[in-house]
């Protein structure tokens, strides 16, 4: 299915050459600011053109993003270059099944004078890579995503807030089975999107030897912190026209009643459907993804374009379904086709009726 909202290009066809990017002038518009990133993220990362999109509209969405793919293609490299280039602190937790909440989010420690100290874990970063995280128990994954939800840890009765921008970036490996603690329902909606990340192309991978294999190029800090977050503000003034936000609610409804859209041969395939976070989701993300293409309103196509990513994880299947084997992205294509995307008119620089 065309995404009508994402780069003319497909992945790899446009290769970004090695000259460092300039970095932009304090006067630059929001988007000249994300075209720069984006160049230079094109720069150390080949080939995967919509997952750095997408990063980058999770990020100003203030969401975080669970990928999902086989080892090996750039998820670990994606979020160090993104931090990178953007001027945060980095950190990366290894998931493993004997990991405790402590050794995420800090702890009480014995100092030299024979008191309690508080240790700050890995969490407190402006990015944060959870590697493998269906690889540690229920317990860990819990505090870390109270942090995501909550914006602080509670460390011996004291609260703590983490740096801003706060983003976490979490990975999972779908061939494997044995030795994994699969999310729940209620912790995977706390992700924004959950981005499934494929092979690359021929073209892509020969071009990812002839630049990785020696002195493979380093990305240069083009924001900060306070940057971001000014990013993040702007997306927040962006226009969201009323037919928007229904078109938006209405997608959102149908995976929980399908039949209110003539949709009632999709209910024995789905056992749950997407929260109103999932609407919440779907209008943050477009506002950011407008900032992104240089507009101060969302259209219809943005809300289109980030349906799958927004939904993938928050509908669950029934076992006639799995019975069947209905993936989720086809119960979502479904949906797209059964209803339609409002007329929007474009004047003075917004939509209007």
């Amino acid at each position: 299915m065309a995404d009508a909202a994402t780069t003319p290009e497909t992945p790899g066809a446009r290769m970004a050459d090695e000259t460092p990017t300039p970095v932009p002038s304090p006067s630059a518009t929001p988007r000249d600011r994300l075209e720069a990133v984006l160049y230079e993220l094109r720069r150390v990362i080949v080939g995967q053109d919509r997952l750095l999109d997408r990063v980058l509209v999770a990020l100003l969405a203030r969401g975080h993003v669970l990928l999902e793919g086989v080892p090996g293609l750039a998820k670990t490299l994606t979020l160090e270059t993104v931090a990178r280039v953007a001027g945060g602190r980095f950190s990366r937790v290894q998931f493993t099944p004997d990991l405790v909440p402590s050794d995420v989010v800090g702890g009480q420690v014995l100092d030299r004078q024979g008191g309690f100290a508080t240790r700050l874990g890995p969490v407190f970063a402006n990015f944060v890579l959870a590697d493998e995280i269906n690889r540690a128990p229920a317990k860990v994954q819990s505090a870390l995503l109270e942090v995501m939800a909550e914006g602080h840890a509670s460390i011996a009765g004291e609260s703590h807030p983490v740096p801003r921008p706060f983003f976490v970036l979490a990975t999972q490996n779908p061939i494997e089975s044995e030795g994994v603690y699969a999310l729940p329902e209620a912790q995977l909606d706390r992700f924004a999107f959950k981005l499934v990340v494929g092979y690359p192309t021929k073209q892509d991978e020969e071009e990812i030897v002839r630049r990785m294999a020696s002195d493979p190029p380093q990305p240069r800090q083009l924001l900060d912190p306070q940057q971001i977050m000014e990013l993040q503000d702007a997306a927040d003034q962006v226009f969201v026209d009323h037919r928007v936000r229904s078109y938006a609610v209405r997608l959102v409804t149908a995976t929980r009643e399908p039949g209110s859209e003539n949709l009632g041969h999709l209910a024995p395939y789905l056992e749950l459907g997407g929260s109103p976070r999932a609407s919440l989701t779907l209008i943050r993300g477009s506002r950011a993804l407008a900032v992104l293409r240089g507009r101060s309103y969302v259209l219809p196509e943005d809300v289109h374009s980030l349906f799958h990513d927004a939904l993938r994880h928050r509908i669950v299947l029934s076992y006639e379904a799995l019975a069947a084997e209905v993936r989720p992205d086809q119960v979502l294509d479904a949906i797209l086709d059964a209803i339609p995307q409002p007329q929007v008119e474009l004047g003075g620089g917004r939509a209007v009726a």
